[in-house]
């Protein structure tokens, strides 16, 4: 058998003896072993020394004092998926006549579903069409929106306006009398005139560009007829609001609510980002230290992990659907670096390790080296016997970050693991 030494006569500490163990012990990936001259089993008769003199050496386990970076972890439930669902709804009369299939990808300038047999057609950006483009030198953000996407699609947009240009903006023509809307000869000219009919609005001035803005320049509309003619559709240069629906980016069809032959103004689909995503929800009050762009770690169902990164974290907080007295959340959202970790999952639980304090470079042993002392506290033990009190600190993968009065790293400790 061999023993570790574990007591000392005279030493007022605790520590279980370990019996029987191997002589080789295996602490934080390396082979510790030690030998300490001279130590032997006191009280056993008379001749204490005599039976000292003829034992076999007393083995104990040693480890160096490193010095490290160590991490605070918690491990937290996340769902695998493509993230939060948005609503599209449409606008305007009409019928719905094709929609598209849950899970399609739909991007810029295709279709995303058809109104009276016409496409609404995908645009990026943040501000819908709220009204019809018919006239030179409209200023707005809606302008913004068709210019960056027409000139994203291949079309020579022409030269805009610098931010705080003045420009001139023409007042609306009347709405045509209906007796009159056909014209003269009731042939091509009256339906061009309807397709440019808009409401009343305020007459003429001049109106600033603005960060954002975008002016409906000659250019711009020829590079509109131009998109019109590619997909043959009529030439106006008019760009309706019903006729494009904005959408942050790129789509993948999460759910289609509606039929064809519904009214186009209803909730027609959700749609969510097409790139897979891991939501983790967090109570408001805990997500310290989560923040876009720190590295996390992800445990798959199949038990492999893979780094990830979080890229954003909500900011208001719901109510929790969780266990009773749990306090309102957040959604943190963590995407791994190498997206192909996650093969052909579309949608599982997954666990997330995120690392809440690091303290780096930091004296540091193995959570086996250290002594519960009885007057409380701990301590560790040199190979000579002597013990220096320390303080504990984060502890990490069996690790244990400790301080005290002249420990250094590479100085050698007892261990028991």
């Amino acid at each position: 058998m061999v023993f570790f030494l574990r007591t000392f006569a005279g030493r007022r500490w605790r520590r279980t003896l370990a019996y029987g163990l191997p002589v080789a012990v295996v602490v934080a990936g390396l082979v510790v072993t030690g030998t300490v001259a001279g130590w032997g089993w006191p009280g056993r008769g008379a001749t204490a020394e005599a039976d000292a003199a003829t034992a076999d050496p007393l083995w104990v386990a040693t480890t160096e004092v490193v010095r490290m970076d160590i991490s605070d972890a918690r491990e937290l439930v996340g769902t695998l998926g493509y993230g939060a669902a948005r609503p599209v709804r449409g606008s305007g009369a009409g019928v719905l006549t094709w929609l598209p299939e849950q899970g399609s990808v739909i991007e810029r300038g295709e279709q995303l579903y058809r109104v009276d047999d016409q496409p609404v057609l995908l645009f990026y950006g943040g501000t819908p069409l709220f009204r019809t483009l018919d006239r030179p030198n409209l200023v707005g953000r809606d302008v913004r929106v068709v210019a960056d996407n027409l000139k994203a699609l291949g079309y020579r947009i022409g030269w805009q306006p610098p931010v705080g240009a003045a420009v001139a903006v023409p007042a609306a023509a009347p709405a045509p009398d209906p007796d009159d809307a056909a014209g003269p000869t009731g042939g091509s000219d009256a339906a061009e005139s309807s397709e440019r009919e808009v409401a009343p609005t305020p007459t003429g001035g001049t109106v600033t560009v603005r960060s954002g803005d975008a002016v409906l320049t000659p250019e711009l509309i020829s590079a509109i007829e131009r998109w019109q003619r590619d997909r043959d559709a009529p030439a106006t240069g008019v760009v309706r609001a019903g006729e494009v629906a904005v959408l942050r980016g790129k789509v993948r069809v999460g759910s289609v609510a509606a039929l064809p032959g519904d009214s186009a103004a209803t909730d027609i689909m959700s749609v969510t980002p097409t790139d897979k995503v891991i939501t983790v929800r967090v109570e408001a009050g805990e997500a310290t230290g989560m923040a876009p762009d720190v590295s996390v770690t992800i445990t798959l169902p199949d038990g492999a992990t893979a780094p990830g990164t979080v890229t954003a974290v909500g900011t208001v907080a719901e109510e929790s659907e969780g266990p009773p007295g749990q306090g309102p959340t957040v959604d943190v959202t963590v995407v791994p670096d190498d997206p192909a970790v996650l093969g052909g999952l579309e949608s599982a639980p997954v666990r997330v390790q995120f690392r809440t304090e690091l303290r780096e470079q930091v004296l540091a042993v193995p959570v086996g080296a250290l002594l519960a002392l009885a007057e409380g506290g701990y301590a560790v033990q040199l190979t000579d016997g002597a013990l220096v009190a320390v303080e504990i600190g984060l502890f990490t993968r069996g690790m244990v970050e400790v301080t005290g009065a002249g420990l250094d790293a590479g100085m050698t400790v007892v261990t028991t693991s």
